[in-house]
Formats: structure tokens, C-alpha cells, sequence
């Protein structure tokens, strides 16, 4: 009987592969081959799974995303108590930034793809996708701690909800740039947190 293969796996082994070079010397140089033998299959066997070069950086870029959404999760889980607004919009930044080298990895990976939609209105649409819904996510949080009394009323919620996405994007570059350590960062994050949610109302 012929050997069943784990296709969903073994994209996720080329997604780690790929990792590795984006962590060790970037990936704007790097080939499909490079990836292959970094994977230790053929350049044939991994053009099985991934055509191009942009199909792999996506799909790589959507499963370092679900990593992230999972470390947000129990990161709001182990709270042990009901996630306020508060809480829910620090674990998200948080899993935004680079803190570490799986995190910092996938930031690498993504700033590849978004180097790529630049330069190439086909990716473009794919790269812009995901940040509507992060926007509302993070407006609905911001209504409801108004609600809550702790975000003033007069905010408008979807422009804070943009600003926070930047403030995650550009303390991720301050990071891999060493212009701020991670702990900077964070303590920079914190104190903008802290003037938004600036209502009475306890977090």
C-alpha cells in the first residue's frame, strides 16, 4: 500500500525551511532550489507543492499568522479571569511584535512578502487583505471599553484602531533595526495603551 503523505504537513516543513533562511540571511535572494535543499527534498518536489516563489511566501506568511493567533490565545487564556477590552488589545499587540525568534522570524517572512506586493499590484490585494478585519477587530474592542468607561466617548474608535496597527508596525521595525529592544518596545506600547484607556473604569 502506497505511503499516505501529509500534504498539510509537509508545507508546513517548506514554511519552516523557509523560516530558517529568512532568519539566518533573508529571503529576497533566496530561490525556490535554496528552499528545497533547505528542506532537504528536490526543487521538483517542492515545485509539488508550491509553483512560485510568492505562493510559498503566502502561504507561509498564513501559517506563521495562525502560530500567532494561537500564542494571542493563550496568552489571553492564561489571564484566568474574563479578557477585558484592555486585554484582548494588549495580547494582539503584543503578538504582533518580534519578541522573540519565532515572532521574529515571521515578521521577517512578511516584510518579504510586502517587499514583493510593492513592487507587484497582483500581491498587493493579498498583502492589504487582513488589515480591515485586524482594524475592526480592534475598533469593536475600543467601543466596548467606551462603553465601559475607560476609552473617552468623543475617540473615534476606527482611527485608534489604525493607530495602534502602525504603532505595532513600527516598533517591529524599531526592533529588528536595534533601534529599541524588544523591552523598549513593549514599555513604549504600554504607555501609549495607557493614555487611550485613560477612563476610570479598572482593566
Amino acid at each position: 500500500m502506497p505511503k499516505k503523505v501529509d500534504h498539510e504537513a509537509r508545507r508546513q516543513e517548506i514554511s519552516k525551511a523557509l523560516w530558517r533562511i529568512a532568519s539566518a540571511r533573508g529571503l529576497e535572494g533566496a530561490s525556490l532550489r535554496d528552499v528545497a535543499a533547505e528542506a532537504g527534498m528536490s526543487l521538483g518536489r517542492l515545485q509539488h507543492y508550491f509553483r512560485t516563489k510568492d505562493e510559498m511566501l503566502l502561504f507561509a506568511l498564513r501559517y506563521i499568522e495562525s502560530l500567532a493567533q494561537q500564542r494571542i490565545r493563550e496568552r489571553i487564556e492564561s489571564l484566568g479571569r474574563e479578557p477585558t477590552p484592555y486585554d484582548i488589545l494588549r495580547a494582539c499587540l503584543m503578538g504582533m511584535l518580534p519578541l522573540d525568534e519565532q515572532s521574529r522570524t515571521g515578521f521577517l517572512v512578511g516584510v518579504a512578502h510586502f517587499h514583493r506586493a510593492v513592487r507587484d499590484p497582483s500581491l498587493r490585494t493579498g498583502a492589504q487583505d487582513g488589515i480591515p478585519k485586524l482594524r475592526e477587530l480592534f475598533a469593536d474592542q475600543l467601543r466596548k471599553a467606551m462603553e465601559r468607561g475607560e476609552v473617552r466617548a468623543e475617540r473615534d474608535a476606527d482611527d485608534e484602531a489604525m493607530v495602534l496597527i502602525c504603532l505595532a508596525d513600527g516598533l517591529s521595525t524599531y526592533i529588528l533595526l536595534d533601534v529599541h529592544t524588544p523591552e523598549k518596545a513593549v514599555q513604549l506600547l504600554d504607555m501609549h495603551l495607557s493614555g487611550l484607556f485613560d477612563g476610570a473604569a479598572a482593566r
